[in-house]
């Protein structure tokens, strides 16, 4: 089995398979060296665009230097990932055939105020490369500030000074 990277509509470049791929089948190891994750968040700060693979619970990442980087996401994947003794592998979860692009959902669990916004132009895209409890866990955490919010106004607590007052007189709520 070959691959191959051209242009994706996904995202810029994709992974292309040169032949047909049966289910179970790996299809790329994703490599690279390892890095704590603080170390990867300060390599990589000012930077829009990274190839860093989470490792278990996260504390470890992989940085991408391999054609496996390159293989973009969809909500509507054709492969997953999977840790075997610190590797990750890229493995067919249906038949692909010659010519079209690997994907694999990418679950993604760190980002900051990040959208992450999906382009993958599946039927059940979710509009974001964030896992499916990711989204719950943000979403849970907005209701509450929206929550914590109402409270405030309804008990007359501002989080805004009020007309012509100074910022330092209203400093006791304000962020």
């Amino acid at each position: 089995m070959g691959l191959i990277i051209r242009s994706s509509a996904i995202h810029a470049a994709g992974c292309y398979t040169t032949t047909s791929v049966r289910k179970g089948t790996r299809v790329a190891e994703y490599t690279g060296r390892r890095l704590s994750k603080d170390e990867a968040d300060a390599c990589y700060e000012d930077q829009p665009i990274t190839y860093l693979f989470g490792l278990g619970d996260g504390s470890i990442v992989i940085d991408g230097h391999c054609a496996a980087m390159f293989i973009n996401h969809s909500c509507n994947a054709n492969c997953e990932t999977s840790e075997e003794d610190d590797r990750v592998w890229i493995t067919a979860i249906k038949d692909i055939a010659a010519g079209e692009e690997l994907t694999y959902d990418y679950c993604l669990y760190d980002g900051g105020d990040d959208e992450a916004i999906c382009n993958c132009g599946a039927a059940n895209c979710r509009g974001t490369m964030y896992s499916k409890e990711e989204i719950r866990r943000r979403k849970a955490a907005a209701k509450k500030a929206a929550k914590k919010k109402r409270s405030k106004r309804k008990t007359g607590k501002s989080t805004r000074p009020a007309k012509g007052k100074s910022t330092r007189a209203a400093k006791n709520g304000a962020a």
